[in-house]
């Protein structure tokens, strides 16, 4: 390995794992050349035995899953919308205008049309889907809004006090994936709203954190890697990367135009996980991890003279350069083998 490839390398932990003993040996002491007669190292410490990761901390956000606009179904005056930070399930209300209210249903079609018996379609699907869910059933499950499932609809008016037309559309029904969480108004109760206009602006009701990652780093978070969130109260959770972007932007600080991607976690069990909105977060990515190897602090290692690199073993005060084999780098520490190597040994390092 060349000297300009471990350079990189530990360019690489600087920046991936935010390693303390890696900095200090760009910053402060570089690689250092043996020589033929190596006097004794200012400071020493041991070659160590375990299990040596690539795990890197990035900043993250909390924050919910997803985010869409609500339009009006209904020309009239909003005299009631649900408040800001409230989740609303299946069947809840999400708004009403001239005192109807408009309720929540699951399903990613919208509700564009006031559906009767004859109509056909995804919708339709949709709103038998949802009314077997709550209980209102007789019919079967399919793309047709038959009589049977008009009079289900009149039994979910009933319930509600509706008038019983056995005809449902936009004017009473809104559609969504899953549960909503409010994010903010988009009007405000007596103002006069219309088909189109948005009424609310919506996230999913799940927990979820977001962060941003360099493009050549994307390896560290595909899809279903591992990973544990820092909380703001200190608690951790884990998780697993959910998305992976695949459009790479520079962002907005003028400081660093890495170019980076959208990374968004789910976690495993997103119903404990407490914190304000859009709250600062730190993510653990796991990363690979080699099992019951020798490492050093990165600092420890110098460049030979005939080429490859080594680590200033020190024995009974008496000190000597030793070729090693360099494998991963994690968190300011890189795996070495080597001829007569073993666990303890005292290794020069630049002093403190």
């Amino acid at each position: 390995m060349s000297r300009r490839k471990l350079v990189a390398a530990l360019a690489a932990i600087v920046a991936v794992a935010g390693a303390g003993a890696a900095a200090t040996a760009l910053t402060a002491s570089p690689p250092r050349s043996a020589v033929a007669d190596p006097g004794q190292p200012p400071a020493t410490t041991a070659i160590t035995r375990g299990d040596l990761s690539d795990s890197s901390r990035q900043d993250g956000t909390l924050g919910y899953l997803g985010e869409r606009k609500v339009n009006a179904g209904a020309s009239g005056t909003l005299n009631w919308i649900a408040p800001a930070g409230s989740d609303v399930g299946r069947d809840e209300r999400l708004y009403e205008v001239d005192g109807a209210p408009v309720r929540l249903m699951y399903g990613p079609e919208p509700m564009y049309r006031t559906l009767k018996a004859g109509d056909e379609g995804k919708d339709v699907r949709q709103v038998e889907e949802n009314l077997a869910a709550l209980g209102y059933t007789g019919f079967t499950v399919d793309d047709a809004y038959t009589e049977k499932t008009a009079a289900a609809v009149r039994r979910w008016q009933k319930s509600h006090g509706l008038d019983r037309t056995g005809t449902l559309g936009p004017d009473a029904v809104a559609f969504a994936g899953s549960a909503v969480r409010v994010k903010q108004a988009g009007a405000a109760v007596g103002d006069q709203v219309g088909p189109g206009r948005p009424v609310l602006t919506v996230t999913g009701s799940q927990r979820v954190v977001r962060f941003k990652l360099a493009v050549a780093d994307a390896a560290q978070a595909k899809p279903g890697t591992r990973v544990t969130v820092e909380l703001p109260d200190g608690t951790r959770a884990p998780g697993r990367v959910s998305s992976a972007g695949r459009t790479a932007s520079a962002g907005d600080d003028p400081q660093d135009r890495t170019p980076k991607i959208d990374i968004t976690v789910s976690f495993d069990d997103p119903d404990t996980v407490k914190g304000v909105d859009q709250s600062p977060v730190a993510v653990d990515l796991t990363g690979e991890t080699r099992r019951n190897v020798l490492s050093v602090p990165v600092n420890a290692l110098l460049a030979l003279p005939g080429g490859g690199f080594g680590i200033q073993v020190v024995d009974d005060g008496r000190a000597r350069d030793v070729e090693v084999e360099l494998g991963m780098f994690g968190r300011g520490r890189v795996e070495i083998s080597g001829s007569g190597l073993r666990e303890g040994m005292r290794v020069g390092v630049p002093s403190a």
